[in-house]
């Protein structure tokens, strides 16, 4: 039994799961058969430290996706704002929208958490990287924003 963060563990399969992308264009486990790729959630679109994050990652895809891997940001925000989003940083990912939490919930990535001194709900900043079967392979809980791109880029050239 590996690592678990929340319902998800490494070595399990990923629990199955269906989001809108900034099209509106549904993306499922079943849909990612066959392909490698990596969910990273983030609380919201455009706020300092997921823009650092964002752009982190869209600075490594390139060498992100040499490494086999597809990626996707997921959040609770809209569509559209996602496609506001993806448009002002150029990222060249789709972003996820999970507007309900229920696949954030079914994760167990949404709940109670620090956040300038108080408690407040929210996204529990994670990233997974899922292989071709759709088995967990590697959980970043401790998630630099500024570098995050390096971070999932060292587990994905393993």
């Amino acid at each position: 039994m590996g690592v678990t963060i929340g319902n998800i563990t490494v070595g399990e399969k990923l629990p199955q799961f269906e989001l809108p992308n900034q099209n509106g264009e549904n993306v499922s486990l079943d849909s990612l058969k066959g392909q490698k790729f990596i969910l990273f959630f983030y609380p919201k679109d455009d706020s300092p430290g997921c823009t650092k994050e964002a752009c982190s990652v869209r600075d490594n895809y390139r060498k992100i996706s040499k490494a086999g891997y597809k990626v996707f940001g997921v959040s609770p925000d809209t569509p559209k704002k996602h496609l506001k989003f993806i448009d002002k940083y150029e990222f060249q990912y789709d972003l996820l929208s999970d507007i309900d939490k229920e696949v954030l919930t079914a994760f167990g990535l949404w709940g109670p958490k620090q956040f300038m001194g108080r408690e407040i709900i929210g996204v529990y900043r994670t990233t997974l990287l899922v292989d071709e079967d759709g088995i967990v392979e590697e959980i970043i809980s401790k998630v630099k924003t500024k570098i995050h791109g390096e971070q999932i880029l060292e587990l994905a050239s393993k």
